[in-house]
């Protein structure tokens, strides 16, 4: 039986990249039932997009979100740096399915700004293919710690994460997500928000911040490269749902069959696009 959640929001799935955990996100996706599911950003990963690789696990999460929209369930798509072609399309509507750059909804009478964060990262803004290159390293990384965590689980022994243990250990990784949390948390504050949501750290995260000018709540919902995690709104309270928690009582559900897509004709569909 499906969960009622009031909202949810997802980030940085990164469909067409090898990391991407698109069959975990669709076990996720099918499990529950939400009023309105918010996409922030980094949904398909066009600066990675080869049309050799989209496999039909990953057409499969395009044809789930596309069903919630035809259905009860308001979808908004919001952009990232990794899909910032669609910010070509803002304001599109298809069904309740809407592309924006940014989101205000209000939650629990309280006001909510999502937006997806790679505003603040200047190697994004200012040097892209700096910022390509740092993601094909990643993809990279990613791959290796795949097989590493293989090899681990035949073990018995628990998965590493590679990325995580830099992100912790480094200086300046730990001092970037710090001064990302609070720069979107003090124009919140100055913006009379009371919840500022974000992704593209990739670091799931609920916490207060405060200074002289008042306080709001800050939330990363994550990713579905190594966190798997989402964040989830019911009952008039936010929680970090992570699938590796849940996975256990997550039903295989493949029910939703999608038909075979020739890789040269979904790349020229995205060519129209780009």
């Amino acid at each position: 039986m499906k969960r009622d959640v009031e909202l949810v929001v997802i980030s940085d799935v990164h469909l067409g990249t090898y990391g991407c955990k698109a069959k975990e996100l669709l076990r996720y996706l099918n499990s529950i039932q939400p009023k309105t599911l918010v996409l922030n950003g980094d949904i398909i990963d066009i600066w990675q997009f080869k049309k050799s690789y989209f496999p039909k696990s990953h057409l499969k999460i395009i044809k789930k979100i596309i069903s919630l929209a035809t259905k009860s369930t308001d979808v908004y798509y919001i952009t990232g740096n990794h899909d910032e072609f669609f910010r070509k399309f803002t304001d599109f509507e298809l069904e309740k399915l809407k592309v924006c750059n940014k989101l205000c909804l209000t939650v629990n009478n309280k006001k909510a700004w999502i937006f997806h964060g790679d505003v603040f990262d200047a190697s994004v803004q200012h040097s892209k293919w700096i910022a390509k290159l740092g993601g094909k390293g990643y993809d990279l990384l990613i791959i290796i710690n795949n097989l590493v965590n293989w090899f681990l689980e035949k073990l018995g022994k628990e998965k590493y994460s590679f990325s995580k243990k830099i992100k912790n250990n480094v200086k300046k990784a730990v001092k970037y997500i710090g001064d990302f949390e609070l720069t979107a948390s003090e124009l919140a504050i100055d913006n009379n928000y009371d919840y500022v949501i974000c992704g593209h750290i990739h670091q799931p995260q609920i916490r207060e911040v405060a200074n002289k000018k008042g306080s709001c709540t800050y939330l990363n919902s994550g990713d579905w490269i190594e966190n798997l995690s989402a964040l989830e709104f019911h009952n008039n309270e936010w929680e970090i749902f992570y699938y590796e928690d849940h996975k256990h009582i997550l039903k295989e559900d493949d029910s939703e069959e999608i038909p075979d897509i020739n890789h040269t004709d979904l790349m020229k569909i995205v060519t129209q696009f780009t």
